[in-house]
């Protein structure tokens, strides 16, 4: 099989594919094809007992025609190549992808039986088989399958097999391309509702910065004169103390910016699989980063260890440009597909990195107990706007015991000026979004038995 990668189409194979001696190949026999080996070796062997020059004959015929066979396939399996073709090659949780498989013959001579079959995880299903017909010298086979996961994750597709077979039956050969691709299955998010939280939309509201441009109001910098410069933003006053000509620096406002914390601590969170409370998480803070990117915000994606997602703006920022939202959308989704859990049990690490910074902040908690709950009410930045959805284990397990400590966590958030909402099994994020926008929300639902669920700590 032909060496290749990946690519669109990816074309399989490599030198592990192509590798093999033939006396390996030998191990390939058939229970067919080592019968007649045993067949024609004990006739050869009775000939010569008996003097019988017919049956020495008839031996080294049922002898040498499957040593034959794992010969010439042996040979052939050199002249076969495949390739791999997954659309899309990233699709939401729950949503399907078509995985389509060509072998091309590029032999002078037909193949025999093929027997095809591409390794693919337990969790997008059960290995596809097929078999193929002989291939024609130069001809093509196509096949297609589909998969499909509920879970997030990042899942390799290959290994493809391929098992060759000649046309009697005697030897079968199975052989391992070399390339795979990979299949990333995103968090489901859902649309939300264009309200205001804390602020006006894109490019206003708190966490407003502001940046050395051609229009705006004056900074007290001035700068040296360049070419081009509109003569009426010379400062005197700095031309005549340095010397030489001088402008006035002008600054234009930048977008609004915005911190999604999640959560990931492994013992706030209860549960596993799709209906775990880290997975609501998890979509939930992709669904509030898509909906703030496309509203124009710099996004900026920080977890519980205090480590933020790379983009193209300010370190760990992603901006919301036009040219450039698809861009962020995709980094933000590919980076929250691959998303675990931590092994820290202290939210210290986020307030460390939030530290000084000022704009919207949404956060999904897990579990807090009293210290996290004191931490994650440092987080909310002097003048910031906070919104939080706290998502309390005992709930998600089912057990009423554990409400009134989550009720003190929520009241302990908004007394440090947050919006704090609970959410439970089945909760909506567009309903939960909406209720964090107005002031004096009641309990939204799949939240029930949170005490002071109908207080919002006011207009956000």
């Amino acid at each position: 099989m032909a060496p290749g990668d990946g690519a669109d189409p990816g074309r399989e194979g490599g030198p592990s594919a192509a590798g093999g001696s033939l006396w390996a190949a030998l191990g390939g026999l058939t229970t067919r094809g080592r019968s007649f080996l045993a067949a024609g070796i004990a006739a050869a062997s009775c000939s010569y007992v008996l003097g019988q020059a017919d049956l020495l004959r008839v031996g080294l015929l049922l002898a040498v025609l499957p040593l034959l066979c794992v010969a010439v396939l042996h040979r052939t399996r050199h002249r076969v190549t495949a390739s791999r073709r997954l659309t899309p090659s990233r699709v939401p949780a729950g949503a399907e992808a078509r995985v389509q498989l060509r072998i091309d013959s590029v032999s002078r001579l037909p193949t025999g039986l093929l027997m095809l079959q591409d390794r693919v995880p337990y969790v997008l299903g059960s290995r596809p088989r097929f078999v193929l017909d002989r291939i024609e010298p130069g001809g093509r086979r196509e096949v297609s399958y589909r998969v499909r996961s509920d879970l997030r994750g990042r899942y390799p597709l290959g290994p493809l097999q391929l098992r060759l077979t000649d046309p009697f039956g005697m030897c079968e050969l199975t052989r391992g391309f070399s390339a795979y691709d990979t299949l990333t299955v995103v968090p489901h998010t859902e649309p939300l509702p264009p309200v205001r939280l804390g602020g006006p939309g894109a490019g206003h509201g708190d966490g407003l910065r502001r940046s050395p441009a051609l229009a705006g109001e004056d900074d007290v910098i001035p700068r040296g004169y360049r070419h081009g410069d509109d003569l009426r933003r010379v400062h005197w006053r700095s031309t005549a103390r340095h010397g030489e000509l001088m402008v006035r620096r002008e600054e234009q406002p930048r977008r609004a910016r915005c911190t999604v914390l999640l959560d990931t601590r492994r013992t706030a969170h209860e549960g596993r699989g799709p209906g775990s409370s880290f997975e609501w998480a998890v979509s939930a803070a992709a669904s509030a980063a898509l909906h703030l990117l496309g509203r124009g915000f710099s996004v900026q994606l920080l977890t519980d260890t205090g480590a933020a997602i790379p983009g193209p703006g300010a370190p760990g920022e992603l901006v919301g440009l036009p040219h450039e939202s698809a861009d962020a959308a995709g980094l933000l989704l590919e980076t929250l597909a691959a998303v675990e859990h931590s092994e820290g049990t202290c939210l210290s690490p986020a307030l460390g990195s939030l530290r000084g910074e000022g704009g919207l902040l949404v956060a999904f908690f897990g579990g807090l107990d009293e210290q996290q709950a004191a931490l994650a009410a440092r987080m909310r930045g002097r003048g910031g706007t906070a919104v939080g959805f706290v998502l309390d284990p005992a709930a998600w397990r089912g057990d009423p015991r554990g409400h009134g400590a989550a009720g003190l966590r929520l009241q302990a958030l908004r007394g440090a000026g947050w919006t704090a909402l609970p959410a439970g099994p089945g909760a909506s994020l567009p309903e939960l979004w909406r209720l964090a926008a107005g002031p004096g929300p009641a309990a939204p639902a799949g939240s029930p038995g949170f005490p002071g669920a109908g207080t919002a700590g006011g207009r956000v």
